[in-house]
């Protein structure tokens, strides 16, 4: 089973919301960190959220306002709520984590499409 597995991708129209979920098969308590990246096409990836272990959050400024990150430690998952989308806003969303040595973990990803 891979460590990190996304869900909630969907077609949304502008305005609207999407909650995306990161479920952690080995725990989010293994995590020091856990967040969300996204790639648009023809882009590079980049951040979206950041949540720490001790609850500390972080946003790339497209996200601030909009995005909300949280992490559920008996559900074993980083959900990240969009809200206001755009379409900006459309890519193809991973799940990040990084462990208390240091290494990277990557889902799938699920993709995310903004269109009327």
């Amino acid at each position: 089973q891979a460590p990190l597995e996304e869900s909630g991708g969907a077609l949304v129209q502008p305005g609207g919301s999407l909650k995306l979920s990161c479920a952690a098969s080995r725990g989010v308590g293994r995590y020091l960190v856990m967040g969300w990246y996204r790639q648009a096409r023809g882009k590079q990836r980049e951040m979206v959220a950041h949540i720490s272990m001790d609850g500390t959050t972080e946003y790339a400024d497209s996200a601030k306002g909009r995005f909300t990150i949280s992490r559920d430690k008996a559900k074993n998952t980083v959900d990240l709520q969009m809200n206001s989308l755009k379409s900006g806003d459309e890519a193809v969303y991973y799940c990040w984590a990084q462990d208390f040595v240091g290494d990277d973990y990557w889902g799938r990803g699920t993709h995310v499409t903004v269109s009327p």
